[in-house]
C-alpha cells in the first residue's frame, strides 16, 4: 500500500498534493440545470473584468480549454504535476446517498491503471445549489446522510481505490479526506466505522483528514488531522452600523456590481497557520482566488496575486513544518485546476508555468533553472 516510488521524479522537502476538480467534461444533470454542454469552462470563457486592473478573464495556456473525458490530458496533468514537485492529486469525490456525479475521470483512472501517478479522495460533501449562475438558494443536489448502512455501500465504493497501488498512503494507510466534517451526523461513529472497515479488508486502517475553518475541529471528533486554508471570507467585509463608514463602503460596493476584494498581498502569510500543540493541521497554500466567473458581485477576489507572493506563502508552509519527517509532512495545495474560481496551478497565458515554477523551486532539492518558464508571463 505505499506510494509508487517511481512516480517521485524529483527528491523533495514535503509531499504535495493537490486538489483536483473533475467538473471538466458534461452530464446530464448539468445540461439539464445550465444548458447542453455545461462545463466549469462555461463560467471561465465568458467571464469580464469587474472592477479597474481586474485580471478576467483567465485563460489556460499549455493544457488548453481540456476535457477529461480524454486519455491524453489526464497525462498530460500528471506529466506537469510530477515535474514540477506535486506527488499527488486529491480527486473531488460525490456521493449524495449512493448517488454519484462526475465520476467519470476518476472511474476511468482507476480503470485503465493510467496515468500511473498517485491520488487520493476527498468527499467533497456538500449540497449543490445554483450559486454559480446567482441563485444560491436553489437546491440540485442535497446533500444527505441517510445512516450507517449508506455509510457502509460508501467505503465498499471506495475499495477499489483505496487498494490501488497508486493510492496515497500515510503510515500505511489511506488517506481520505471529509470536505464538511462538521455536517456528518455521528462523525465520530462514522469514522470508527470506516477503520472498522477497513482493518476487515486487509488495510491498516485509514487516514481521515478534515477540513475545517477549526484546525482543532476534525481530531476533537475522531479524525487523525485536518486541513484547514485560512482563506477570507466575505463575511469579513460586513461590518454593523457600528462602523457606518465601513458599511457605506460596502452597500456602494455592492451598489456598483463589484465582489469583496482582498488584495493578495495583505493576506499571503494568513492562509498557513502556526503550529498549535497537539493539533496535526497540514498546511494548505493559496495561490490565488477569484470566484467572479461564478459568482459575480457575490465573489471573492484576491486581487494582485503573483508567483513571487506565492513564494512566500510556501517558505511559510516549509517554517512551520520544518522537523516533521517526510513521510508525514504533507502540504495541501487548493488547487490544481478550479478554474472558474480562480484557483489553479495549471498555466494560464499572464503567469506561464511561473507557479509551478515556484512550487518546484521551494519544494524539490534541485538546482535552480536558469530559464524558468515555458510559457509568457506578463510584466
Amino acid at each position: 500500500m505505499q506510494t509508487n516510488e517511481s512516480n517521485r521524479s524529483e527528491p523533495r522537502l514535503a509531499r504535495l498534493i493537490a486538489f483536483y476538480l473533475p467538473q471538466f467534461h458534461p452530464i446530464p444533470e448539468n445540461d439539464l440545470w445550465w444548458g447542453k454542454g455545461f462545463t466549469e469552462w462555461t463560467n471561465v470563457a465568458k467571464a469580464k473584468p469587474m472592477f479597474p486592473g481586474h485580471y478576467q478573464p483567465h485563460v489556460p495556456a499549455d493544457l488548453g480549454f481540456y476535457d477529461l473525458r480524454v486519455p491524453e490530458t489526464r497525462a498530460a496533468q500528471a506529466d506537469m504535476a510530477r515535474k514540477y514537485g506535486v506527488e499527488a492529486f486529491c480527486y473531488y469525490h460525490y456521493w449524495f446517498g449512493g448517488r454519484r456525479l462526475l465520476e467519470r475521470p476518476f472511474k476511468e483512472v482507476l480503470k485503465s491503471g493510467e496515468p500511473d501517478f498517485p491520488f487520493c479522495l476527498c468527499w467533497a460533501n456538500q449540497t449543490w445549489t445554483g450559486i454559480w449562475h446567482g441563485s444560491p438558494n436553489r437546491v440540485l443536489v442535497e446533500q444527505t446522510y441517510p445512516g450507517m448502512t449508506d455509510h457502509e455501500a460508501h467505503f465498499y465504493s471506495l475499495l477499489p481505490a483505496f487498494t490501488d497501488s497508486r493510492y496515497l498512503t500515510l503510515d500505511g494507510k489511506p488517506v481520505f479526506l471529509l470536505y464538511n466534517p462538521k455536517e456528518i451526523p455521528d462523525l465520530e461513529r462514522v469514522a470508527d466505522y470506516w477503520r472498522e472497515m477497513a482493518l476487515k479488508e486487509g488495510l491498516k486502517g485509514l487516514h481521515l483528514v478534515g477540513v475545517s475553518k477549526d484546525p482543532a475541529f476534525p481530531q476533537k471528533h475522531n479524525l487523525d488531522a485536518s486541513v484547514s486554508p485560512n482563506m477570507p471570507s466575505i463575511e469579513d467585509t460586513w461590518y454593523s452600523w457600528r462602523q457606518p463608514i465601513k458599511k457605506l463602503k460596502l452597500f456602494y460596493r455592492n451598489a456598483k456590481g463589484r465582489p469583496a476584494i482582498f488584495k493578495y498581498g495583505d493576506v499571503v502569510l494568513d492562509f498557513i497557520r502556526e503550529v498549535e500543540p497537539g493539533i496535526k493541521n497540514y498546511p494548505c497554500l493559496v495561490p490565488n482566488w477569484d470566484n467572479s466567473p461564478r459568482s459575480g458581485k457575490n465573489a471573492l477576489v484576491l486581487d494582485a496575486s503573483t508567483p513571487e507572493l506565492f513564494r512566500t506563502q510556501a517558505k511559510k508552509a516549509l517554517q512551520v513544518t520544518d522537523g516533521t519527517p517526510l513521510e508525514h509532512r504533507l502540504i495541501f495545495i487548493k488547487a490544481w485546476n478550479e478554474w472558474a474560481e480562480g484557483n489553479y496551478l495549471e498555466p494560464d497565458l499572464k503567469f506561464g508555468t511561473s507557479y509551478l515554477e515556484v512550487v518546484k523551486d521551494e519544494f524539490c532539492l534541485v538546482e535552480k533553472q536558469t530559464s524558468r518558464t515555458s510559457s509568457p508571463v506578463a510584466e
